[in-house]
């Protein structure tokens, strides 16, 4: 068989199987548009069955409240005794009933989720931290912001370890360059001024000034408000100058990672409050029911009087 005869009967087969691998390849591609056409219907599915079952959980809770409340407004029918602190239990029982009923949330945000948020904004402040050679200090200083939901509060991170704390206006730029060096560093929004405003907001009263109390109030709101954390419980120093608060639990992990919102929350609630810097600082527990220990100072921070002295030898 001559070479043209090979080439002929080879060029059938070869075009057909080039023709088969073309189809194949788009039935593949085919397939996998489909599959995951339908893992994004499945997990659209998962997440509205998981917020069906939240809300389920509420209104469980809320029927729970009704009962109660029925039988004890039934009760003071029957004992006549008793009728006033029953029928105070019943209508006690309808209204939590109807307010838990009516004011389930319709979103829910996973903790894993904000987890994986603020780690990425821990990651870049210890990126911003070690690229600048900056100081382990974290100063809370009372700014200005044109934001209305956050609080006016700055986070300061100074450049040099023998620091002075510069003034609202320096505070204004991400990096604080005056003429003092000791003023030098960054300022940056901390992720506790948002959560200080709506805690503002959620107050009855106005929030309390005196550090033990404001440090109190803060505490209930971590856990009973915003949920960041299991327990917390905040202690005074006796001279008015320092809250050390213990934390457990903390949802958005390690407490002592850059500007964590258990701690800004607190960094930046007593600068509002107190209309001074506050220095922070972090550190784990190393036993007890505590993870983590939260320390507020506002008397290290302050600028001196040898500051102002030595301010035209620290020019650069």
């Amino acid at each position: 068989m001559s070479s043209d005869g090979l080439e002929s009967a080879d060029g059938p087969g070869s075009g057909g199987r080039e023709s088969e691998g073309d189809g194949a390849g788009s039935e593949t591609a085919s397939d996998l548009a489909a599959q995951v056409e339908m893992l994004v219907e499945e997990n659209r599915r998962l997440r509205e069955e998981t917020v069906r079952a939240h809300q389920a959980s509420y209104r469980r809770t809320a029927l729970g409240m009704f009962a109660v409340g029925a039988l004890a407004a039934l009760a003071a029918v029957a004992f006549p005794d008793s009728r006033n602190v029953l029928f105070a239990l019943g209508g006690t029982g309808l209204f939590a009933g109807v307010m838990t009923y009516y004011l389930t949330a319709e979103r829910f945000v996973a903790a894993e989720t904000g987890e994986r948020v603020y780690a990425a904004l821990a990651a870049t402040g210890a990126e911003l931290v070690a690229e600048l050679g900056l100081q382990d200090d974290r100063v809370y200083v009372p700014g200005r912001t044109t934001d209305e939901e956050v609080a006016d509060v700055r986070l300061f991170v100074p450049n040099r370890s023998e620091f002075a704390v510069p003034d609202a206006e320096s505070l204004d730029s991400l990096f604080v360059v005056t003429e003092r060096g000791r003023e030098r560093g960054v300022a940056l929004t901390p992720t506790g001024g948002g959560l200080y405003r709506a805690f503002e907001s959620a107050m009855v009263e106005e929030a309390a000034t005196h550090p033990a109390d404001l440090g109190a109030q803060l505490a209930d709101a971590l856990v009973e408000g915003f949920e960041l954390a299991e327990s917390a419980r905040a202690d005074a120093d006796p001279d008015g100058r320092r809250v050390t608060v213990e934390v457990s639990g903390a949802v958005y992990g390690p407490v002592d990672r850059f500007d964590h919102p258990v701690a800004s929350l607190f960094g930046v609630g007593m600068a509002a409050a107190l209309d001074a810097p506050v220095s922070l600082d972090v550190t784990p527990a190393e036993n007890g029911p505590a993870d983590y220990f939260v320390t507020c100072e506002w008397d290290d921070v302050e600028p001196t009087d040898e500051d102002a002295e030595s301010a035209g030898g620290e020019r650069e």
